[in-house]
């Protein structure tokens, strides 16, 4: 059963909603955020990345960083740019991108099942920044990143909050300026928030993290870190939990910083052992498992991983591994992408464009294209007590920080 609970969500004003509300932390560099929130004194970055309010040169992972935070934080609700919620509520959070639609519950999951697995990983983290997360969380006391969970869809629970959207008014209804439509409900009734509780712990045997690994297994440490001073709230983490049928999951693509010593002609002949190649005329966007996508000096490749290449394991046969044991690994000696300075990761969001540009820069030598993964491989894998190569899925639209804070 999934344990989950209402909150009492510290959220902005109405009239301000659009303003406050900020794309996830970890999707943008500082520099990034700086550009965002320049004219902006309302965005939820300056509590999220507050290193824009600080010198350039600042250490992002040092105590001042997380002090301003707490600083910027606590201004925002003196002023009543953000208000805390009168009574715990589940909330529904609807995003539109593109025409296609998905809806979540907002609500606070359990640690505990975390910690029992009845909340499914399929990603290992990274200690840097867990421990970026850790620091972040026990200097403002607020988790303010969401962690986006996905369960295998029940019609009572769809029909439910569907409901309640036609029959209520909305909190929020933006479009915000890279076209995303974000609408958020309140549900404060006592007997729909018992229906929504009980459908959860009844239907839900399990939910699976789709986004936010990172963030889950800090909310964990901090509630240990906090120890006999940790709130009843600390049991729980700020989770969205949307149903699978309504999921996509985009492309998560990689740039490497140099070829181990090989040159590029060389590195193509050694990659014709395991896979087909043949140049291609524009960029490759792989259609199906399998195909990969090569951006070097210039040129774009496609690639097709020979039969013996991978294995048919939930692990072994997706791309993300293919490409890992017999490229990254094998060739380029990055044996380890959650600590290896010489990769790096691109959403498929930010398109092939991008690739391109980090390469043509100079800054990386190539660049992969991958197929995505597919939501049932995710549950497969995470079902089997496995857990992906790092940066396997990339899932849009993502939700907002900054609209819905949950206070610990």
């Amino acid at each position: 059963m999934s344990t989950i609970v209402p909150f009492q969500a510290l959220r902005p004003v109405p009239n301000l909603a659009s303003a406050v509300a900020s794309k996830p932390y970890d999707v943008l560099s500082s520099h990034e955020a700086r550009e965002e929130a320049a004219d902006n004194p309302y965005s939820f970055l300056h509590i999220t990345k507050s290193e824009i309010d600080l010198p350039l040169n600042i250490d992002t992972h040092s105590q001042e960083v997380y002090d301003k935070a707490k600083e910027n934080l606590q201004s925002f609700i003196e002023k009543g740019i953000l208000i805390e919620e009168d009574k715990p509520c589940y909330y529904i959070y609807q995003l539109v991108m593109n025409g296609r639609s998905q809806t979540g519950l907002v609500c606070g999951s359990s640690i505990d099942d975390y910690e029992k697995d009845i909340i499914k990983k399929h990603e290992l983290t990274r200690p840097d920044k867990e421990a970026d997360r850790i620091h972040h969380m026990t200097t403002i006391r607020a988790q303010t990143g969401n962690v986006f969970l996905a369960y295998k869809s029940v019609n009572a629970i769809d029909d439910l909050i569907e409901g309640w959207k036609r029959d209520h008014k909305a909190l929020y209804d933006f479009t915000a300026a890279d076209g995303i439509g974000h609408t958020v409900w309140a549900v404060e009734d006592e007997g729909t928030i018992q229906a929504i509780t009980g459908l959860f712990a009844a239907e839900v045997p399990c939910t699976y993290i789709a986004d936010g690994h990172h963030r889950a297994a800090s909310a964990a440490k901090v509630r240990k870190a906090l120890g006999a001073g940790a709130s009843k709230a600390s049991n729980y983490f700020l989770t969205t939990l949307f149903p699978s049928k309504e999921l996509k999951i985009m492309d998560y693509n990689r740039v490497v910083h140099d070829l181990h010593g090989a040159s590029v002609s060389a590195f193509i002949d050694s990659l014709q052992k395991e896979f087909l190649i043949g140049k291609v005329d524009k960029a490759f966007l792989p259609t199906q498992l399998h195909e990969f996508g090569l951006y070097i000096d210039g040129n774009w490749y496609k690639l097709v991983a020979k039969d013996g290449s991978f294995t048919s394991d939930p692990i072994g046969v997706l791309d993300v591994t293919i490409l890992q044991k017999n490229v990254l690994d094998k060739l380029l000696a990055i044996k380890d992408p959650r600590t290896d300075k010489r990769i790096d990761f691109i959403g498929g969001i930010r398109g092939l464009a991008e690739l391109e540009r980090r390469v043509d820069s100079g800054e990386m030598k190539a660049a992969f294209s991958l197929y995505p993964v597919s939501i049932e491989q995710l549950f497969d894998i995470a079902d089997s007590g496995q857990v992906m190569p790092p940066k396997s899925t990339w899932f849009e639209p993502k939700l907002r920080d900054g609209l819905l804070t949950h206070l610990i």
